[in-house]
């Protein structure tokens, strides 16, 4: 029997809390406009780099006309690498200096969104016609959400202006570069099963982690990785930035992975290996506002993946080779195999909430979808106890799983995947309560439509990816 009126005061409060803005639409696009006439011009003015006792240093100048001044820095740590990370630097010193002038042109992006400045000028390299083209679909698709949710809508073409100075960079083949393979790990479910499938495939594989915490670390440890082998980054962002989104100025959602993308290049060419593995899922390709080009992962889908090749090849130098190692699976299928991984399921986190204390908040839609997920092949009772939370049987979790669901207009904005991921995983936990009284929200998926003939058939493996044939064969095994 179906529960929707139990749930109707929690998800009315929910609502009423999850949808509220300070500012209107209308107010939201005046602001947007008003910030843009009165700070015309955003510039990228330079880099400092630094060889410090722990890595290479790197200081960004960018500045806000008549604004602000902004110096984020990133360190890349030696750690047991420094002897080949002085080697291949040196070696290949004007293509690190072009990639470190390119990780700029995506860490700028946190900045110059705070008044979204018609003029983005940049000085130190000339960027071809083409190549400003790039960034603009880079910058205008991965800040989807950031335009949505602040109720801006502008076009690609006028939305900004690039326009740079300094010399142009001609492609360079890599000095020094060896097998093996640079696997960005995040802490959670997908780089985990990355890590395990390469490791198992007996080829060399290096970490790398982007300001490294508990999940992190414990992640390497489960995969048998003691925490000296791997590349570390550390970056930090400027506090001037903080201090203007308290006073109102423009905030939101960046393409983090495209920034990742870029800093994996560098670590790449420090560190000597060729292959970049990645961990995205075809499941990333879903738009978040169904009929748009608006996706909260569109850096992780594979539209970025392709076009993300083909600037560093005819840009940057074709002897890196950046790929997602999961790309052909989604979100079920990944799971399916994470599932069998017991030694991670206690050390994995990816709820955003609870990022800083190694946690999971248990009340996001990060967690509700990675509850219904494991649920889906572990039970409930064993997910209740990896996240700490009886997700299924919480009322307040009803709008969340709606959204996550289908049943609502948009799905969450979150890195999360495909409402078919969603339902066929509810389908297997609803077959897991045939014949026992079923959680809340499995009560409530039951009620719906789309419940219905579904097959949760995980066998089918997309042909949209970069893999080689071995690669590919080793997911096909996995699953």
């Amino acid at each position: 029997m179906c529960r929707e009126s139990l749930l109707f005061l929690q998800q009315f409060n929910y609502i009423k809390f999850y949808t509220t803005s300070p500012m209107s639409p209308s107010g939201h696009a005046s602001h947007f406009q008003l910030l843009r006439s009165k700070h015309k011009i955003f510039i990228f003015e330079g880099y400092t780099t630094t060889f410090t006792e722990e890595g290479l240093r790197i200081e960004y100048l960018f500045k806000i006309d008549g604004l602000a001044v902004f110096k984020p820095v990133s360190v890349i740590h030696f750690g047991k690498y420094q002897d080949v990370f002085l080697n291949n630097y040196n070696q290949n010193r004007p293509l690190a200096e072009y990639l470190i002038f390119n990780i700029g042109l995506i860490e700028l992006i946190s900045y110059w969104k705070t008044t979204c400045a018609p003029i983005i000028q940049i000085t130190g390299n000339l960027l071809t016609p083409a190549q400003v083209e790039w960034w603009k679909k880079l910058y205008f698709n991965g800040l989807g959400e950031f335009f949505y949710v602040n109720g801006l809508n502008p076009t690609l073409e006028e939305f900004v202006d690039i326009v740079s100075s300094g010399g142009q960079f001609l492609p360079q083949n890599v000095r020094g570069m060896t097998d093996g393979f640079l696997i960005p790990v995040g802490g959670g479910k997908d780089s985990a099963v990355t890590l395990e499938l390469l490791k198992n495939a007996q080829v060399e594989i290096i970490p790398l982690i982007i300001n490294p915490r508990g999940a992190t670390i414990e992640t390497l440890l489960a995969a048998g990785i003691d925490s000296n082998d791997m590349v570390s980054i550390s970056r930090t962002i400027d506090p001037e930035l903080i201090r203007l989104n308290s006073e109102g100025y423009l905030n939101g959602h960046t393409p983090f992975s495209a920034m990742l993308a870029f800093y994996s290049l560098l670590a790449s060419l420090l560190i000597g290996k060729r292959d970049i593995a990645l961990s995205n899922e075809s499941s990333a390709n879903e738009a978040t506002i169904p009929g748009t080009h608006i996706n909260h992962q569109y850096s992780k889908s594979f539209a970025f993946e392709q076009d993300f090749r083909e600037y560093v090849t005819r840009y940057i130098s074709s002897s890196f080779n950046y790929f997602s190692f999961l790309r052909p699976l989604n979100e079920l299928q990944i799971v399916s195999v994470f599932s069998k991984l017991n030694q991670y399921h206690r050390v994995f986190k990816s709820c955003n909430v609870g990022s800083k204390t190694d946690s999971w908040c248990g009340k996001c839609p990060k967690c509700m979808f990675t509850h219904i997920m494991l649920s889906a092949f572990k039970g409930k009772a064993y997910t209740d106890e990896i996240l700490g939370a009886k997700m299924l049987d919480d009322a307040d979790m009803a709008v969340v799983f709606d959204e996550l669901c289908g049943f609502s207009e948009n799905k969450p904005f979150e890195c999360v995947g495909t409402i078919d991921d969603v339902n066929q995983a509810m389908q297997m936990i609803a077959n897991q309560y045939k014949d026992k009284e079923k959680p809340l929200l499995v009560d409530r998926f039951l009620c719906h439509d789309r419940a219905n003939n579904l097959s949760a058939d995980i066998s089918q493996i997309s042909n949209s990816h970069n893999l080689s044939p071995n690669q590919f064969e080793l997911l096909k095994k996995a699953l």
